[in-house]
């Protein structure tokens, strides 16, 4: 974690503590933060991601920014002090840093005094970018000012929706390492068993499913399709609905669901918290407007299904204690098999310095669920 002794966090210092090196992260991606609606002007929030505490906030002039949430000058988090909607303050002694992360102010120090270059003094700052509704930062195994912000690739963008379509948001944390939660996110075959309920499938619903996968620029895509008869919740859309399902590094599906001119788009983040702890994120936009009148019992339906995957979770975690051999089959697991190719492929391209190569081919699968 941060080193206590260092005066600050220099930003031509390439940071990156030990723990979240050992702990597999990927970096050099853009990573889900929050919904921007939770950002107020003049409001911040503190969130960890991949065992970083991060503080992110709103300017009065509305652009979000994040920070290392620790005072560099005795280790206090930032976040139990306060902010403008110009400078964050500490608690502390009433050091003040800007949205860059720069010290603006050292209230202890008198005239005549050196002011410890303060100039100098900063907390590291990360990138972030609101699009759609959605607050992204970019993760960098390198501080901000070695990036070129120019050259980066946009945060992801989601399919024929904008921000303020944004009807459904649910966050549930994990107990669990990121892996197992994106694992259960893209596993096809667990439906009749964990989600088994009246309003999406009953327990003894089950059909063979065959279905096309291609490439895109970080993952794969479960190409266009109509959604399965046992899918009911689907059938609240009218017409004949078709959907398109996205998987992309670092951990998120985007189902993009449409049915004549309306769309549907359901998408989940997965967000490591700690190497033990996992965020996921829930949004859900849609464009019909006669759904809005349903958002209540929706908003129900939605947390009630992604509790279910958290409770799976836990309980596998009990298994989980005893470090087994654990197995993946074809062809209900080759989603989580290509899931490890990708991040040992970008991995190795981010070590070699080359651009990332996507492992996967077009290919039909085949499982029963």
């Amino acid at each position: 974690m941060t080193n206590i002794d260092s005066p600050a966090i220099s930003e031509t210092q390439a940071y990156v503590p030990s723990a979240i090196a050992d702990a597999g992260f990927l970096r050099n991606l853009w990573y889900f933060a929050l919904p921007g609606r939770e950002l107020a002007k003049g409001q911040f929030k503190p969130l960890w991601l991949l065992g970083e505490p991060l503080l992110f906030g709103r300017t009065n002039e509305g652009e979000v920014f994040a920070i290392h949430d620790i005072c560099p000058h005795r280790g206090i988090p930032l976040s139990y002090g306060s902010f403008d909607g110009r400078e964050v303050e500490c608690c502390y002694h009433g050091w003040r840093f800007g949205p860059d992360g720069r010290c603006t102010a050292i209230p202890s120090l008198v005239d005549g005094q050196s002011q410890l270059a303060r100039e100098k003094i900063r907390v590291r700052s990360y990138i972030c970018r609101e699009v759609q509704g959605i607050v992204w930062v970019y993760m960098s195994e390198k501080p901000r000012a070695a990036l070129d912000e120019a050259s980066l690739p946009p945060p992801p963008a989601l399919p024929e929706v904008t921000a303020d379509q944004l009807q459904i948001v649910d966050t549930l944390d994990f107990p669990c390492y990121m892996d197992h939660a994106v694992i259960g996110l893209i596993d096809p075959a667990h439906g009749p068993y964990v989600h088994k309920s009246w309003w999406w499938r009953p327990g003894s619903s089950s059909y063979e499913k065959t279905k096309r996968f291609g490439p895109n620029d970080l993952g794969f895509t479960m190409l266009r399709h109509k959604p399965s008869k046992n899918s009911r919740a689907y059938k609240l859309l009218g017409g004949a609905p078709e959907t398109e399902i996205a998987f992309r590094l670092p951990g998120m599906r985007i189902d993009h669901t449409k049915a004549g001119k309306h769309t549907l788009v359901n998408f989940t983040a997965v967000t490591p918290v700690s190497e033990n702890m996992t965020r996921v994120s829930n949004l859900i936009y849609w464009t019909t407007p006669w759904l809005t009148a349903l958002k209540p019992i929706l908003r129900h339906f939605a947390h009630a299904f992604l509790q279910q995957d958290r409770e799976i979770v836990m309980i596998q975690r009990e298994g989980l204690k005893l470090r087994p051999s654990l197995m993946l089959i074809d062809d209900a697991d080759r989603q989580a098999k290509w899931f490890y190719r990708l991040k040992k492929e970008w991995q190795a391209s981010q070590a070699e310095g080359r651009p990332f190569a996507n492992p996967i081919t077009e290919r039909t699968l085949r499982w029963k669920s």
